[in-house]
């Protein structure tokens, strides 16, 4: 690819600044000084820009610990995104895969793998996105048969059947609930279908990509081989899944 372009794709400017740098002189590859943008160059070379060693990355994941208080956005000039989280980025065309609401917190996936990301967030594929939330009110049996069911949100919209599962019942409650779609608020509007309200949630897994619990809210870290060929592997189907209740 054009020198330029590698530069650019590393974060080190726009195209027109990396392009005032490289006629400066201040671009080597392989230790000779290169001073045209269009200059061909691969991923074997070694490209040093204003004596930093610019390596080139095709494809990022990095799994997040979202924090309240911040959007799922790639930019945003009034407030912080979830991908200006990732300061060890290289790539600069990194984006979240999907959203959390902005006082939502847990997993989210921030990478460059469009390909992926639709696998992901396809309506057709069924995803399930597993969410640990504290609940105003009583949670009930009947809100199990009802989530299993589909809950009807708005007169021309019901949602696909969930797994809700109650872990602590009473005048706040305490639960799991996996679903299938993601819809605006969806969670928050399930519950308030059936007269009750959230007041915390946090996403602990989509698909096979668990939230690594050792993650502070706002820490992230690079997804592991092993859960990146979970994630290739292919998406779960709603009718074949099995989580028990």
């Amino acid at each position: 690819m054009r020198l330029d372009k590698y530069l650019a794709d590393m974060g080190m400017g726009t195209r027109k600044e990396v392009k005032g740098l490289i006629r400066k002189g201040l671009v080597r590859v392989n230790d000779q000084v290169v001073k045209v943008p269009e200059t061909a160059v691969t991923e074997e070379d070694q490209v040093v820009c204003n004596q930093v060693v610019v390596g080139y990355v095709q494809k990022e994941y990095y799994m997040l610990n979202k924090p309240a208080g911040v959007i799922s956005a790639t930019e945003d000039s009034r407030q912080k995104t979830v991908v200006d989280l990732i300061h060890t980025k290289k790539r600069k065309d990194l984006f979240p895969v999907g959203r959390l609401d902005k006082d939502t917190e847990g997993l989210l996936l921030i990478t460059n793998d469009g390909e992926l990301a639709h696998r992901l967030l396809s309506p057709k594929k069924h995803v399930g996105k597993v969410y640990y939330a504290k609940i105003r009110g009583e949670v009930t049996q009947e809100d199990v048969e009802i989530f299993k069911k589909g809950v009807p949100i708005e007169e021309d919209f019901t949602a696909l059947p969930a797994n809700l599962k109650v872990l602590q019942a009473g005048e706040e409650s305490e639960i799991e609930v996996e679903i299938f779609e993601g819809k605006f608020h969806q969670v928050k509007r399930m519950f308030l279908a059936v007269g009750k309200e959230v007041m915390y949630l946090k996403r602990l897994s989509m698909g096979e990509l668990k939230l690594d619990e050792s993650l502070e809210p706002g820490e992230y870290r690079q997804l592991t081989e092993e859960e990146l060929n979970k994630l290739r592997k292919g998406p779960i189907d709603l009718f074949k899944h099995n989580w028990q209740l």
